[in-house]
């Protein structure tokens, strides 16, 4: 039996498309099911929208397409942790419901850890993870006010995170991390990763924004100093304090 990817009588218009060679810029036409092309200059394409989804799975892989290039795959990672980190948001937003607010405070918090991320470095699924759902496990209820006391909380709160993580895949060590990042900032205890740094200053800005500016200058300027230790985390919370 034919591969039903490879076999053409499945195929549409746009599983044969035209690239641009980035050496001589020359057109490069590829069908979907080829992994690289040589350009008339001799430099050597990958295919730019090959799909190895079925690599994963299928016995044959290696007979179909051979050993599959170390950028296809790295581009192939990235993509699947950034559906992953996705669908962490979709879960917050269904855990939350209608509190819209709590939604919108975490979307801003995952706005600004995205923002630090790019310049300093860390490990976008944890920080982007626990960004979306440091809010989670306050209130299991879904209401405003909360009876049990704040030990009891803090130690029970991690649990609904854990439960969306472990519902989603996640490594383990992605969650235990996440979770303990999580914990760490509700309780201000210091967390000396860069990870938890990146969350803390993300959440700080996120207050920021929201009206929580000090309205001393001296007081701004510390609190500065003393919160934002990554240069993008200090230039973001100068703009918006307009020091």
């Amino acid at each position: 039996m034919k591969c039903p990817g490879q076999d053409m009588r499945y195929w549409k218009p746009g599983d044969i498309f035209e690239t641009q060679c980035p050496k001589c810029d020359r057109k490069v036409e590829f069908f979907k099911d080829e992994v690289r092309r040589k350009c008339r200059c001799d430099h050597e394409i990958v295919n730019p929208k090959l799909d190895f989804g079925c690599a994963a799975w299928c016995p044959y892989a290696e007979q179909c397409i051979g050993i599959v290039p170390e950028e296809l795959r790295a581009r192939q990672q990235a993509e699947e942790k950034n559906l992953l980190r996705e669908r962490i948001s979709l879960e917050m937003k269904k855990y939350f419901g209608t509190h819209f607010e709590q939604v919108r405070h975490a979307l801003k918090v995952a706005r600004y850890a995205e923002k630090i991320l790019r310049m300093e470095g860390g490990n976008p699924l944890v920080v982007i993870g626990a960004a979306y759902l440091h809010g989670v496990g306050f209130d299991e209820a879904g209401k405003e006010d909360w009876t049990a006391p704040r030990e009891t909380r803090e130690k029970e709160d991690p649990v609904a995170v854990k439960e969306i993580l472990d519902g989603l895949n996640v490594d383990k060590e992605a969650v235990e991390e996440i979770c303990q990042i999580i914990v760490h900032q509700r309780q201000s205890r210091p967390d000396k990763t860069l990870n938890a740094q990146i969350l803390c200053e993300a959440e700080w800005l996120a207050n920021l924004e929201e009206g929580g500016n000090p309205k001393n200058l001296e007081k701004a300027k510390r609190l500065i100093g003393e919160v934002f230790k990554t240069k993008t985390g200090r230039q973001l919370a100068e703009v918006l304090h307009v020091i």
